[in-house]
């Protein structure tokens, strides 16, 4: 009955990203004993998945993590963060490990020479050939995402009918992978039925301001950013007729329950391979700019001064492209 770690330790999406590698370990290797390494801040991904048995954190010090998994005396160490801590646990547990590549040297020739020698495949295959050498291969049943009966929102206590609505991530760790404010309304403008908004606290006072430019609009647009938890916006997005996102956590939540997605990206790139993992999506982007990518992650604002990526990205023509195809094809790779 073998034991393995698996070590991730941030950041939301990413974690969520991980979940085929942790369900396939768990349904493939018999009895095995499956768990795994973040931080705190993120337990709550893992409260209610029954392919994890135990989780740990990394917060303040990384010798009192690494005494506690030596007791643990695992068979395997499964890295699917390859930074310098997650190198360190695995030195110290001296145990066969199988490491995730990040490639970075290829993310930097296509942000610095737009040169894209990337694999034409999404992260997540990436992160099952980390564990192709333990005989696990891909069950292709997507990400998982398991919501707590206590998370489980009701949509009609909100004015609001399931399947009925679309909600709109409008959230993003970096601001250059955001629609500006006015961008937002438009998109909102845009559509013909109510939205959701959901962001964290900081995205609230955007929020606001959507909500009293579109008073006009024949629907409701509401905005819950920074009023419900992690478990409760996801319910949201189960629940939805379909997403609205920006390249972030929410997004991947997203594809964990089949939504069909309109995916949106500034400064980032689809292929990167963070694109929505086998759900129906459609890719919304200014293609053609010289400056993009500028960075594989984002940046407070533009460093080139006119975030020429989102200002000038035409969400009517898209969306109007996209509602007129009878059978759409994502676009994450374009020529």
């Amino acid at each position: 009955m073998p034991k393995v770690l698996v070590l991730r330790f941030s950041s939301i999406g990413d974690i969520v990203l991980t979940t085929p590698v942790v369900r396939n370990l768990k349904q493939q290797l018999s009895g095995a004993e499956v768990h795994y390494c973040t931080k705190s801040q993120f337990g709550i991904l893992f409260e209610n998945n029954p392919y994890i048995d135990k989780v740990f954190y990394l917060d303040k010090s990384l010798n009192n993590l690494i005494s506690e998994l030596k007791k643990e005396d695992y068979d395997y160490v499964i890295d699917l963060h390859n930074n310098l801590r997650t190198s360190i646990i695995k030195w110290r547990l001296g145990k066969k490990s199988f490491t995730f590549d990040k490639l970075n040297l290829k993310k930097w020739l296509l942000v610095n020479l737009k040169l894209n020698t990337l694999p034409s495949l999404h992260i997540v295959d990436r992160y099952m050939a980390t564990v192709k050498k333990l005989g696990i291969t891909d069950d292709t049943k997507g990400l998982d995402y398991f919501i707590p009966s206590k998370d489980k929102v009701n949509p009609q206590n909100f004015g609001l009918e399931p399947d009925k609505y679309i909600a709109f991530a409008i959230g993003a760790q970096h601001a250059t992978k955001r629609l500006p404010l006015q961008k937002l309304i438009e998109a909102c403008s845009l559509q013909d039925m109510p939205i959701v908004l959901l962001g964290g606290k900081e995205d609230k006072v955007s929020g606001d301001s959507v909500v009293e430019a579109c008073k006009g609009l024949p629907f409701p647009v509401i905005n819950l950013s920074g009023q419900l938890s992690l478990n409760q916006s996801a319910s949201f997005l189960e629940q939805s007729k379909f997403v609205i996102s920006h390249d972030t956590g929410l997004m991947h939540i997203a594809s964990a329950f089949k939504k069909e997605i309109y995916s949106i990206w500034g400064n980032t790139v689809p292929e990167f391979g963070m694109f929505p993992y086998l759900t129906k999506y459609h890719i919304l982007e200014k293609n053609k700019l010289s400056c993009r990518p500028c960075s594989k992650i984002g940046y407070k604002q533009c460093p080139k001064g006119h975030f020429k990526c989102m200002n000038e990205l035409d969400l009517k023509q898209e969306f109007d492209i996209i509602k007129k195809q009878e059978n759409p094809v994502s676009r994450a790779f374009p020529n």
